[in-house]
């Protein structure tokens, strides 16, 4: 399968921040290139006040890391910065990434303050490759997390990706589809996207076909010639119920008389009081006998404006959702950040911790492990941070400390626990095949059908996953802090 990032296609190793190159050119310089260090990727807040987001871009990272190098045009351009030694451009253009990534599988639900991926590796090697990491994690959650809520908004009715044209680039568009389907749409309009990550593809057809035509009837005949298994309309050209309505339908009878059995027929509307045009629509449609045609309705789509439609008895029987999933309009921001957590001292990871009057950006240090704890009917309740390989045990009377409400001591009882972040590449090296986004969805799909609690998923005040830290890891990171303060 073809990927954007191909090294026949482009080299995108040079999509970094300055202040990267400068301190790895410091590192070089000071003799402490070569230093283990490990960084953390996390988040602070769910898209919306929402209650959990999706982990999405994984394999992009992998991809980027597998393939970093810098051709001899990246070094001339560095060179004529007159910002970097000699030396350190010629380890650039040596360069190849020999670090470990530990991080959640891909389409894992995930929530705020808990390591979704961490780095470890030397100091010059991590320090370059902050950006694209985040650039590739910000993008796909953000837009899985929406197309979720999209999805949700929609229940059994299916949610098409139509964003490309509203998409801020091309990049955009075709990692937007696939985060999309991640999230759990049915297909994109994205040919590309379909041909890069083996997507479904479909469409409809476009007010400019309508136009072409002397008339709205003879477009609607002449489409139905062409696409008898794919007939749908698009009838609000001009004018939905006297004119795009009347027309489709009289093309439906047509097809009947002559024997055409259309696999997927209808119309759709991408204008106007959709809540009130659908109704009219379908009682009109089931009236003449069609009441298999399908309502296909698309305009600035979201879960809100889904979720008005289907209130107000909107009669649809799937989605086109464009600009308001691909740029996630409401909430256009995740906010991953990368922080540095350990330090190799005498051969001992050492914790690193940062630390801000904002208590939110307080880090939590070290090298840790993420446990999701799952109840005896097999429903998650919590995270549980502890120490890099601390022995825990949640089947029994062992205390956790609540990090919301420290002083109150919870216990686990009759619980199991997962742990979350695999070894996803080892010396820069995958530990396995790539993933199918198809499995990564039905992923997102079967977690949130089982193991997620639909308190977590409503949309207003949803109910706040517990983050939990195990005693010792707890009394380190508090520790540190009064140390620091």
């Amino acid at each position: 399968m073809r990927h954007l990032n191909d090294s026949k296609h482009r080299n995108i190793s040079m999509m970094m921040d300055l202040y990267e190159l400068t301190m790895a050119n410091g590192y070089y310089l000071t003799g402490n290139g070569d230093k283990k260090v490990a960084f953390d990727v996390f988040y602070r807040h769910n898209p919306e006040n929402g209650g959990f987001s999706i982990f999405a871009g994984l394999e992009q990272v992998l991809e980027y890391l597998e393939d970093m190098h810098f051709d001899p045009e990246d070094i001339e351009y560095l060179r004529s910065l007159n910002l970097f030694d000699e030396g350190f451009l010629n380890y650039l253009s040596d360069f190849k990434f020999h670090g470990d990534i530990y991080a959640f599988p891909e389409g894992t639900i995930m929530y705020p303050g808990e390591p979704i991926l961490t780095v470890v590796g030397n100091l010059i090697e991590t320090q370059m490759i902050e950006t694209e990491v985040l650039a590739q994690i910000n993008h796909q959650s953000l837009i899985a997390t929406k197309a979720r809520r999209i999805v949700r908004a929609a229940g059994s009715r299916p949610v098409s990706d139509f964003g490309a044209r509203r998409a801020h680039n091309n990049d955009a568009a075709i990692y937007g589809a696939r985060a999309s389907y991640i999230g759990g749409v049915v297909g994109t309009a994205t040919v590309a996207a379909g041909q890069y990550f083996n997507l479904p593809v479909g469409g409809t057809m476009a007010h400019s076909w309508v136009m072409y035509y002397n008339d709205e009837l003879e477009s609607f005949r002449e489409f139905a010639r062409l696409y008898p298994d794919n007939c749908i309309l698009l009838i609000d050209t001009y004018d939905v119920l006297k004119s795009g309505l009347p027309n489709a339908i009289k093309v439906f009878e047509e097809m009947k008389a002559n024997g055409v059995k259309s696999k997927n027929y209808g119309i759709r509307i991408d204008s106007g009081d959709l809540a009130y045009l659908t109704k009219k629509v379908r009682k009109a449609l089931d009236a003449a006998g069609f009441s298999d045609a399908k309502i296909v309705i698309s305009n600035s789509l979201d879960e809100y404006t889904i979720t008005s439609i289907l209130s107000q008895g909107g009669q649809v029987n799937s989605f086109g959702v464009g600009e308001r999933m691909i740029t996630s309009k409401t909430d256009p921001v995740f906010g991953a950040v990368y922080k540095m957590c350990a330090v190799d001292e005498n051969g001992e990871m050492m914790p690193r911790i940062k630390v801000s009057e904002v208590i939110e950006k307080v880090t939590n240090p070290g090298l840790k492990e993420v446990y999701r704890i799952y109840d005896e009917n097999g429903r998650a309740t919590a995270e549980l941070i502890a120490k890099k390989g601390e022995d825990i045990n949640v089947d029994g009377p062992d205390e956790f400390i609540d990090t919301d409400r420290p002083w109150k001591v919870r216990h686990f009882q009759k619980c199991t626990a997962k742990k979350l972040q695999k070894l996803m590449m080892k010396d820069g090296k995958r530990t396995s095949e790539p993933q199918n986004v198809k499995d990564i969805a039905a992923f997102v799909k079967e977690q949130l059908s089982t193991e997620i609690w639909e308190e977590e998923q409503r949309f207003e005040n949803p109910h706040k996953h517990f983050m939990d830290m195990t005693p010792d890891y707890y009394k380190m990171k508090m520790s540190m802090l009064s140390k620091e303060v």
